[in-house]
């Protein structure tokens, strides 16, 4: 399938955003393990405006249905975090997904779990998914090591079951801890369920044997899907462009509301009100950006498509996890936007550049999306520049914002189907 977005004269309006993925997967996770019910009030296992996106929906499933083989899709979260929450539950479960998610490494979690007692075998590759797991309540626990540099999901993984270990849990991370925020969110969202959970050191994080206390929990809007909209009045060739975004605070657990500062460098201020965000143009723009995106990794592709069509040279560093998302993200923005006639450069395979090298773009351009949610959601607003972009396989935005291209129509955007 291919769709043609064309922009609208100018950029105006409010729009509802989809509830955070990254924290809605926690609150499941974490309810679940605290016995909570299946529903409260039609709020699956308590959790007050749970994402609707195909991550969590996988997740709700399963923990509703508990079938012995658990098919997560391409759902990377939703993966990690159920294969600890296997290992300390009870029964035999196959857990398998996409073929991308079958050539996403997991080997770093498996033997971390097994150093805690779980049995955890691979079904086909040795290091990747499916896996079969044998659950045990009275997993015992202890102490491990992990380098800091490895994926917070890998992280989160281990210590939302720290509470459910006999002997609770020791993290030490080595070397330098990249996605810090998204640690301290999973802290966040334990301590909600009573965990007793903190950092002992810079390096270190405590997990006490204390269980979860059950209870109803309320998810804020996603900052990362924000970025999108900050993408579109930083494009929207009006100044007075603006969007509102409700459900948006700035004292947020999610790392992506960072993205905020960087923005206010591209020409888009923020101002925030009573339980919302609004957007504007602030006349300001940097000639050249440079940015480390270890803490926000995620908002990467939404700010190199960004600079590139600003014009604004960039040095983005801190980009290590890209190579191992949904696909290889470093790859597929060098290829697509060469496609626009823009050529960017890698860097050990952890940054990104442009030094404004321009190149006549192609005749005919369509944007490959790679089954990757954020490249189509990244590339559409190309269309405020360009006057439309046609975008491939658009049907990927539903793993983490299913109402994407509904909210971009109710602003004044044309798609329609090639």
């Amino acid at each position: 399938m291919q769709i043609r977005v064309n922009a609208p004269k100018e950029i105006r309006g409010r729009v509802v955003l989809p509830s955070s993925k990254s924290i809605s997967n926690r609150a499941l996770t974490i309810s679940a393990l605290a016995g909570g019910g299946v529903a409260v009030e039609d709020h699956p296992f308590g959790v007050v405006n749970v994402s609707d996106c195909d991550d969590t929906r996988v997740m709700r499933e399963w923990l509703m249905r508990r079938p012995e083989t658990i098919d997560i899709g391409a759902a990377g979260t939703a993966m990690r975090f159920s294969t600890a929450m296997l290992a300390v539950s009870e029964g035999t479960h196959i857990i398998t997904g996409s073929e991308r998610m079958k050539n996403r490494p997991i080997g770093v979690l498996v033997d971390a779990l097994r150093q805690l007692g779980a049995q955890i075998t691979y079904v086909e590759k040795e290091g990747y998914p499916p896996l079969r797991i044998v659950g045990n309540p009275q997993l015992g626990g202890g102490k491990i090591q992990l380098s800091g540099g490895i994926s917070s999901q890998y992280i989160s993984a281990l210590l939302m079951i720290g509470p459910m270990l006999n002997n609770g849990l020791t993290l030490s991370l080595i070397d330098k801890i990249i996605s810090r925020p998204y640690i301290d969110m999973t802290l966040a969202v334990m301590r909600n369920y009573g965990a007793k959970v903190g950092w002992k050191d810079e390096q270190t994080i405590v997990v006490e044997p204390v269980p979860y206390q059950w209870g109803a929990y309320s998810v804020e809007n996603d900052w990362s899907a924000a970025s999108y909209w900050y993408e579109m009045v930083a494009l929207a060739p009006h100044e007075d462009a603006e969007i509102v975004l409700p459900g948006l605070f700035s004292e947020s657990l999610q790392g992506d509301s960072r993205g905020v500062a960087v923005f206010e460098r591209l020409g888009v201020s923020t101002e925030y009100r009573d339980g919302e965000v609004v957007l504007r143009k602030n006349g300001n723009r940097v000639e050249r950006l440079e940015t480390n995106f270890v803490e926000m990794p995620d908002l990467a592709q939404t700010f190199v498509v960004t600079c590139c069509m600003l014009g604004v040279p960039f040095h983005f560093t801190g980009l290590q996890s890209l190579k191992i998302k949904e696909t290889d993200r470093i790859e597929a923005l060098k290829r697509e936007l060469a496609k626009l006639g823009y050529q960017i450069e890698d860097r050990n395979d952890s940054e990104l550049l442009w030094e404004g090298k321009q190149l006549v773009p192609s005749d005919e351009i369509a944007i490959d999306t790679y089954e990757d949610h954020r490249m189509a959601m990244a590339f559409a607003p190309v269309a405020l520049k360009n006057g439309l972009i046609n975008i491939n396989n658009p049907q990927v935005v539903s793993k983490s914002y299913p109402q994407y291209w509904d909210d971009l129509k109710s602003v004044g955007f044309v798609i329609e189907e090639i």
